[in-house]
């Protein structure tokens, strides 16, 4: 896809110190690093897609070093804020960034085999038609066994759930109506449409909602 351009309230990130800093994501990487100490296979291959700013690579790979890490990022000035939070971290377990564009297609058999795929506050952001091509894609790229968890905002039966997310979604929605909050239990018939079967939905801080999906074993 081409990089959608989102309203400002929706991807805050500022240059700091050679890296980019979200606040965001500062907020929100320890819950997602408790949530798949929980959820994730304690070893083998995890691909982040859409990594942003790196904040979010570098605590998963410290919190989960049985994993070998993989983050991505279609946009060049991101990958090089990964790169720099990165090298800070002198992780062993995170490699270098890969340019990749996840709502495209076919992506899935180039990342083929991986145990764990991780992808946080993205699908709100993209059209219903790319967030359903990287559903499959994702399913694609897993093991037999392995793990896809989506974590951000959603709709819940059709309904949004706070004032906050009632703005947020207007604000989205207003600037690119292609976007906006996906119904929990739509994205979950995607899931399993691509072959995944729910594991659990798990309520997040901040109204925020993680589904976890898995490949059959075979």
């Amino acid at each position: 896809m081409p990089v959608r351009s989102v309203p400002g309230a929706a991807s805050v990130a500022e240059p700091q110190g050679g890296k980019l800093f979200a606040p965001s994501a500062a907020r929100n990487a320890a819950a997602i690093c408790d949530l798949l100490a929980q959820v994730a296979p304690p070893q083998g291959r995890a691909l982040e897609l859409a990594s942003g700013t790196g904040q979010h690579a570098v605590a998963y790979a410290a919190r989960l070093p049985g994993l070998i890490w993989q983050p991505t990022e279609v946009d060049a000035i991101r990958r090089t804020s990964i790169r720099a939070y990165a090298d800070e971290a002198g992780l062993p377990n995170i490699a270098p960034p890969n340019e990749l564009d996840a709502t495209a297609a076919d992506w899935g058999t180039e990342h083929a085999g991986q145990d764990l795929i991780v992808l946080v506050n993205l699908l709100h952001l993209i059209s219903e038609g790319e967030a359903r091509t990287l559903i499959r894609e994702a399913a694609a790229a897993l093991a037999p066994s392995g793990r896809f968890v989506i974590y951000g905002p959603f709709m819940r039966g059709g309904n949004l759930i706070s004032e906050g997310d009632r703005a947020f979604h207007t604000a989205i929605t207003a600037h690119d109506p292609e976007t906006g909050y996906k119904d929990d239990t739509e994205v979950i018939r995607w899931l399993q449409a691509a072959g995944l079967e729910l594991v659990q939905a798990v309520e997040m801080p901040a109204s925020n909602l993680a589904l976890v999906a898995q490949k059959p074993a075979s």
